[in-house]
């Protein structure tokens, strides 16, 4: 029996399972509601207070309308829910990327003392009807295009950028010296 047809099957699948599980990784399913979740808590010194504020700050430097994009500013409970969209691109035969769609996504920012988590979720494809990007995830779709994967690992990598970005922010500033003189 010749092992190397029956080795180079079993090479491509187990590369094929990885690369499927390198991209479900990055894209986080809620085991509860079977939707994708990015979320994350992190431990930053700051009171309640003080890392709401720094939020309010981060919402304003990021987002051209921050007034617009938010919701709830509640900083009673320390919350903010606000919602944007994803530009997702593709490239086209003449190497030229263009804008293929728009997906909608809703974030949460919620602060405690000494810790903030944010929570992006309910990804929708602007379309005419409703259209849960978890479709994407299905390769047994019948409308499945590979595209897809693509589409997703550019929102893995917005949503990179968009918590970088944000945990930069919410770090605190340097301590003010008191002018002596």
């Amino acid at each position: 029996m010749n092992t190397k047809p029956f080795l180079l099957l079993v090479f491509i699948s187990v590369s094929w399972s990885a690369g499927l599980f390198a991209q479900m990784e990055r894209i986080p399913v809620d085991t509860e509601t079977s939707k994708i979740k990015f979320q994350e808590v992190i431990d930053e010194p700051g009171s309640k207070n003080e890392l709401f504020n720094r939020s309010i700050y981060w919402l304003n430097d990021y987002y051209k309308d921050p007034v617009r994009v938010t919701s709830v500013r509640d900083k009673a409970t320390g919350k903010i829910i606000g919602k944007h969209t994803i530009k997702i691109t593709q490239t086209g035969p003449d190497g030229l990327k263009q804008d293929v769609a728009f997906v909608y996504y809703e974030f949460t920012i919620e602060v405690r003392d000494e810790r903030y988590r944010y929570t992006i979720s309910d990804l929708l494809l602007k379309t005419a009807s409703r259209f849960e990007i978890e479709r994407w995830l299905d390769k047994s779709d019948p409308s499945y295009d590979p595209h897809w994967d693509d589409y997703l690992n550019q929102i893995a990598d917005y949503v990179d950028a968009w918590s970088a970005n944000l945990k930069e922010k919410m770090k605190p500033g340097p301590e003010k010296k008191e002018d002596v003189w």
